[in-house]
């Protein structure tokens, strides 16, 4: 026994002409849907002009009303299935289509570390609320900006420790740089070159394009067994590049305010040909941030020289749909050629 599936039969469904069908397509030439008003206004003036025109019988007939009969009105069906005839062809020659479109996004990530001075030094309040507050605020902004790329955190005062290691984990990201603070690390001093030399570790076997260490500190190499430049060469052997920022100002700037209510200042000053030499050494840049603004515009100026490739495959599947009212239209002709060879057709006008 013939078994005809329900695919077949689904373009009978009256649900191709509902309003929410015909704005779910894409139409290929929509331009041809405008010319749908013109064929009714096309056939109401063919019927206003035959008006006059027709040929007409004079007989003689009784005296007396004659009542009109509904058949009379079956003379406009033809003209009228031909009408929509013309109208499901125009719909089908706009093309109507759905497409499904699907975005893969690839990238090759780049290995981040930070590494993030915490020695008492950065509770200096020349950058409002302090230095430290200042370069975690714009660090999780910076982490915000990255798309797939492996990011870990180092922090460092005498000594230095790895407080993340290289994850996509954003939001264990946000969480490590948010619980640093100050004396977490009990031994106080400056140890750039262990800050470095553990950011290094981190990522020396690592098989990422771009490999980047971005240094924050506001003094100079106080402690630690390794020298920061000697560090700087062993990060450019690994092809690891260094960017280096000198945050705070020189000079008297405000440390904190005692019981009385007084600001108390301390004098202080940036060892900026240090960590300028160091980012020369690591092919990186050296930056100088005296404010928030400034920091995070140097995490700006990083994020554009450090830019990850987002490499973006689309893939449409495109299905027509003008088949349906193809057929909806050789129905409706059938239909018109049926009816043109009855009595319908024939009918005597009023």
């Amino acid at each position: 026994m013939l078994n005809i599936s329900d695919e077949m039969w689904d373009w009978l469904s009256l649900e191709w002409f509902s309003y929410s069908t015909m704005r779910a397509f894409d139409w290929v030439y929509p331009l041809v849907l405008y010319a749908l008003p013109a064929v009714p206004l096309l056939f109401l003036l063919k019927w206003l002009f035959s008006l006059n025109a027709g040929n007409k019988l004079n007989l003689a007939m009784f005296d007396g009303k004659i009542s009109r009969q509904w058949s009379s009105l079956l003379r406009f069906i033809p003209p009228l299935v031909f009408m929509l005839f013309v109208m499901l062809v125009l719909l089908a020659l706009a093309r109507p289509q759905r497409v499904n479109e699907q975005i893969e996004q690839t990238s090759e990530g780049i290995d981040i570390v930070m590494a993030l001075d915490v020695s008492g030094s950065m509770e200096l309040q020349d950058i409002a609320p302090s230095r430290l507050a200042a370069a975690k605020d714009v660090a999780l902004d910076f982490i915000g900006g990255r798309v797939q790329d492996r990011i870990g955190l180092v922090v460092f005062a005498g000594d230095a420790y790895s407080l993340a290691p290289l994850t996509t984990d954003y939001q264990l990201l946000r969480e490590s740089i948010n619980s640093i603070g100050f004396k977490m690390i009990p031994n106080d001093g400056t140890a750039i070159g262990s800050a470095l030399a553990v950011a290094i570790n981190r990522m020396r076997d690592t098989d990422a394009k771009s490999k980047v260490i971005i240094l924050i500190s506001d003094g100079e190499n106080t402690a630690g067994s390794l020298d920061p430049e000697l560090a700087a060469q062993i990060a450019y052997g690994y092809g690891i590049r260094l960017y280096t920022i000198g945050i705070g100002k020189d000079g008297q700037v405000p440390y904190k305010v005692d019981d009385n209510g007084t600001t108390l200042y301390v004098e202080t000053q940036l060892d900026e040909s240090s960590l300028r030499k160091i980012a020369q050494i690591g092919a990186g840049r050296f930056f100088r941030a005296e404010s928030k603004d400034a920091l995070q515009e140097v995490f700006r100026s990083i994020n554009q020289l450090e830019k990850t490739e987002i490499t973006e495959l689309r893939f449409r599947d495109t299905k027509d749909y003008y088949q349906v009212y193809l057929k909806w239209a050789l129905l409706l002709l059938l239909l018109w050629m049926l009816l043109k060879n009855t009595f319908i057709t024939n009918i005597l006008e009023d």
